[in-house]
């Protein structure tokens, strides 16, 4: 779908969209178009019950003769003053899949007139824009006898303004985001006979034509380095265990300036290893990936938009099968920092990639901040269900700038508990600590203090995205499946805290 940007105008053909606010109030191009058509969309408002102008509410309207567009579609804009990025994303996103589903090949928003809060005009329409291209993700690659009417018909979206110039200059960023949510969606999406730690390590190799700075360590550079826990988890597998660097150095003039660190994790596939899994719904688990998929997709996000700002993405990666050699429950690693782990459940090996990418980016990149993301806990997902995901810091602030950058975007944030309550369930007799609790309960935040062990004075926060990495329903934004949450979020983060600093 190309997306472009014009001064208000009567389109030539296709579909026309216009604004209607809380209370049916129609939006300056709303009222002009309805003069044009001698009041009928007017009629059509006072003839549906059912439309009132909420954000988000559809009102198609076939044209009438003499105008040159063939439907004039009616949008909920809900409180005009209450208008935000957010809102305005929802508006793009929503529109782009109802004008696919009607079979649409063309379409033009008028937001001449529209207030849209604190935003310009320029950066209103382009995030009307983002809203669009998000939602027109897919993925089809293997599909191969899909029917014609299955297929997206929206070829063209027109984003009309006063600022037009403006807001093309605004979407250029958003656009390499969109990039970097999409390169995310992916590799999530991906089978995991396609994607495994190597091949994986491959994609993120290509972020070198971009200029990120990657390096890859195979499995003799992590056993030099003693990551015994990492490896103990892709022991099983045929596939090599990775650890992939990522380093953008965007900070004008500070090359050597201490970075941000975003590590993820990154199991390609998870059957449990021998405490193997059961089988109804394993194979969702190509997505236990997902923290890694955002890290790369951000990765590939700041560099697109040259993000001045210096960031170092770590990414973990194994393949967790039970196999001969496979780890077992009751074995006893040694992880890089010294620590000896005994892993009671094989299952719970995310930590455990996690533990040695953690100890390995402080170690070596001394960072001023670290954040983690993984699909670590279905504990997580009892907790915060497939709404938010939890954040887990050791320091308030951090933890309130994640908060609001994820507000912000719409990818929320809600805080939860470490302390040394939970950091004594994993207390062990056999070694340092044990990699599960001895009851049930409280299971993100042992995950979240286990991580902790691996964390020295650096200021650091734990993302569980365990039930926002996937979605089975279609959102404004986000159709059905890899969501890409987090992306956005840290993208906002790094904006708001480290560029221009």
């Amino acid at each position: 779908m190309k997306i472009s940007f014009a001064a208000p105008a009567m389109p030539k053909s296709g579909a026309l969209v216009v604004g209607i606010g809380a209370g049916r109030k129609p939006t300056q191009a709303a009222a002009e178009i309805d003069k044009l058509c001698d009041g009928m969309l007017t009629r059509a408002i006072k003839a549906s019950s059912k439309f009132s102008g909420k954000a988000d509410e559809l009102l198609p309207v076939v044209a009438p003769p003499g105008v040159p567009v063939d439907r004039i579609i009616l949008v909920g804009l809900g409180d005009l003053k209450a208008l935000d990025a957010v809102a305005l994303q929802r508006i793009g996103g929503g529109l782009t899949a109802h004008l696919n589903q009607v079979g649409a090949s063309a379409a033009a928003v008028r937001l001449d007139g529209v207030p849209a809060g604190k935003l310009a005009p320029g950066d209103a329409a382009a995030e009307v824009a983002l809203g669009a291209r998000l939602r027109s993700y897919r993925f089809d690659k293997y599909r191969t006898k899909e029917k014609p009417t299955a297929k997206p018909t929206l070829a063209r979206l027109t984003v009309m303004t006063d600022a037009d110039a403006a807001a093309k200059s605004a979407f250029v960023d958003r656009d390499k985001l969109a990039d970097g949510v999409f390169l995310t969606r992916d590799l999530v999406s991906e089978p995991a006979n396609i994607l495994h730690p190597e091949s994986f390590a491959a994609r993120c190799q290509k972020l070198s034509e971009l200029g990120v700075e990657v390096e890859v360590l195979d499995e003799k550079k992590m056993r030099k380095l003693g990551m015994g826990a990492l490896l103990a988890v892709g022991q099983g597998s045929v596939h090599e265990s990775q650890l992939v660097v990522m380093q953008w150095n965007g900070a004008p003039k500070a090359k050597d300036k201490a970075p941000l660190a975003v590590v993820g994790k990154g199991i390609t596939f998870d059957t449990g290893g021998i405490s193997l899994k059961p089988g109804a719904g394993m194979w969702d688990m190509k997505w236990d990936m997902g923290g890694a998929g955002v890290v790369t997709g951000l990765m590939a996000a700041l560099a697109g938009r040259k993000a001045k700002a210096n960031v170092v993405g770590v990414v973990a990666l194994a393949e967790n099968m039970p196999a001969g050699n496979a780890q077992r429950p009751g074995d006893i690693v040694t992880s890089m920092s010294g620590q000896t782990i005994e892993v009671l459940n094989t299952d719970a090996e995310g930590r455990l990639v996690l533990a040695d990418a953690l100890w390995y980016t402080q170690d070596r990149f001394k960072p001023t901040a670290m954040i983690d993301l993984a699909t670590l806990t279905g504990a997580m997902m009892v907790a915060l269900g497939t709404h938010q995901a939890g954040v887990f810091a050791n320091n308030d602030a951090l933890s309130k700038r994640l908060v609001a950058a994820g507000a912000a975007v719409g990818e929320k944030l809600w805080p939860m508990p470490v302390g040394d309550e939970y950091d004594r369930e994993i207390d062990c007799d056999a070694a340092d600590m044990k990699n599960i609790a001895s009851g049930r309960w409280g299971g993100a935040s042992i995950g979240a203090v286990f991580l902790q062990r691996f964390v020295n004075k650096v200021h650091w926060a734990h993302l569980d995205i365990a039930g926002v990495t996937w979605s089975d329903k279609d959102k404004p934004t986000t159709p059905r499946g890899a969501t890409a949450f987090g992306v956005r979020l840290l993208d906002r983060f790094v904006a708001d805290h480290y560029e221009g600093s």
